[in-house]
């Protein structure tokens, strides 16, 4: 028999559908798949001892986290209480220990792996560095030593758990991902420990809590709050004079006075245009989204906190309608460029658009650019899903990734810029406009529409001015952090 692990009992029940492993247990599910469904799986893991061409399968799950890092005090009772003499506090042999709240689970796990009908084990927790670790904690504390095959995928979908389980790779390919993992588990540790417990011992009267990535981010806050603190506003003016149909503005005036002095000089004449450029440009599609990249825009569009976003994200995954959310890609593989057109037709049912005529797959797929995880796209099921049964949260983030795939294999924007320069009582004026050429991408985007310039205008044209006025400015300070705006100086630390 083969024992499957992965992460969460709703993803255990999707592969153990796919396996045939219907039969309900206490915190697990077995059957004998199939050998349609199983014969290119058993390739990869031991041959089966019973002679029918049928493979046992037992699937359960970890519930996230069964095992953690021990607390001070497993080390020695004296770390119980708080002391600087103590620091730092940094073990020679790491302990560990199975959570309280999921024993019973770790038991049953514990249980299966010493099955002796067990032959093999196949990791299926979530693909990334953190199902690893969720993974390898359980399976070293159980003091298990079967051999171990890793699921990668990255939809929960039938065919994508398929050939999941038809490429499955030796656990030694994932050994530097989990040591990855635990030296970050490690290092917050150490940092959460050591530095909360010096803090808070050194300046007496409330816990400090120091932490390896939420320091060094109350810093950026910090520092970006003096800078706004001791911030000085300051005034400034510009003439704006109304031509026919532009608007031509002058460069910043730090006098009040001498505004309303250009203004007076300005009003009732005529200007000359000193200057007529035109250049046609183009802009590309964004990017598809990675999960950093989806929180911002989450953030900034809707509001949610990236928190929200990676929970709403985590269970369209888990329902089959989006990719696995953990990634920092932003491409998809090569060999997924024939799948594209089909996944733009799910996204344009999602959005309850047209799909675009024309899909330029190719310039959505580089697997040079993708690590461990393709991009955050919706899966072809997304298509037939009952969108309207969805939480809101949930329908929106869709809606977000289906959008920024529709946009990314579209055509680029393309438009005509022109720029005018006019002089009037010996200064300069300038005016900016846009016409659209081709609108690409920018048709699945909900963004103003550029105010265009009158044709016709040459060099040495005069125009009447018909009205002036003086606007007043503010300079103005960074502005506040939000999610959006702290995730990206996070990423650029």
């Amino acid at each position: 028999m083969q024992l499957v692990i992965s992460e969460k009992p709703s993803v255990a029940r999707a592969i153990a559908q796919v396996l045939g492993a219907s039969e309900k247990r206490d915190g697990y599910l077995e059957g004998r798949g199939s050998p349609v469904a199983t014969s290119k799986c058993q390739r990869h893991l031991e041959a089966p001892t019973e002679p029918t061409g049928e493979t046992g399968w037992l699937v359960s799950w970890c519930i996230g986290h069964l095992v953690e890092l021990a607390p001070t005090d497993a080390y020695d009772p004296r770390y119980s209480k708080w002391s600087y003499a103590d620091l730092p506090i940094v073990p020679s042999e790491w302990q560990y220990r199975v959570l309280p709240d999921t024993k019973k689970q770790f038991d049953i796990l514990d249980g299966l792996m010493k099955d002796s009908r067990v032959e093999s084990i196949v990791c299926a927790t979530d693909a990334g560095r953190e199902g690893e670790l969720i993974f390898r904690l359980v399976y070293h504390l159980c003091g298990c030593t079967k051999p171990v095959k890793r699921l990668w995928i990255s939809s929960m979908e039938e065919p994508a758990i398929r050939k999941g389980f038809d490429n499955l790779l030796d656990s030694v390919n994932y050994d530097n991902l989990y040591a990855a993992a635990l030296c970050r588990a490690k290092a917050d540790w150490l940092v959460g420990i050591n530095g909360t417990r010096l803090f808070s011992t050194l300046y007496k009267g409330s816990t400090l809590n120091v932490g390896r990535v939420q320091t060094p981010t109350l810093a950026l806050l910090m520092e970006r709050e003096a800078v706004i603190t001791s911030f000085k506003e300051e005034k400034f003016y510009t003439v704006e004079l109304k031509l026919d149909g532009l608007t031509a503005v002058s460069g910043r005036i730090k006098s009040k006075t001498e505004a309303e002095k250009l203004r007076r000089a300005c009003l009732g004449t005529s200007v000359t245009v000193t200057g007529v450029k035109q250049t046609e440009r183009t802009d590309r599609p964004p990017k598809l989204y990675d999960l950093t990249t989806l929180q911002r825009e989450a953030n900034r569009a809707l509001g949610y906190t990236a928190q929200q976003t990676l929970d709403y994200l985590q269970a369209l995954y888990e329902k089959k309608l989006c990719t696995y959310p953990r990634t920092d890609s932003r491409f998809l593989t090569d060999d997924m460029e024939n799948t594209v057109p089909a996944l733009v037709s799910a996204a344009a049912v999602v959005c309850g658009l047209d799909a675009p005529g024309e899909v330029l797959a190719s310039q959505v797929c580089n697997s040079g650019k993708v690590t461990d995880h393709h991009a955050v796209v919706p899966t072809r099921s997304a298509a037939a899903a009952d969108l309207s049964a969805l939480p809101l949260g949930e329908r929106e983030v869709l809606r977000l990734v289906s959008l920024a795939l529709l946009r990314a294999v579209c055509p680029p924007y393309r438009y005509a810029e022109t720029a005018v320069v006019v002089e009037c009582a010996g200064h300069s004026f300038s005016a900016k406009g846009k016409v659209l050429l081709d609108a690409g991408w920018r048709t699945y985007a909900e963004l103003p529409q550029d105010a265009a310039l009158p044709g016709g205008l040459t060099e040495g044209m005069q125009l009447p001015v018909e009205a002036v006025r003086v606007k007043t400015g503010k300079t103005a300070p960074p502005k506040h952090f939000t999610e959006d705006s702290i995730l990206a100086s996070m990423e650029t630390a």
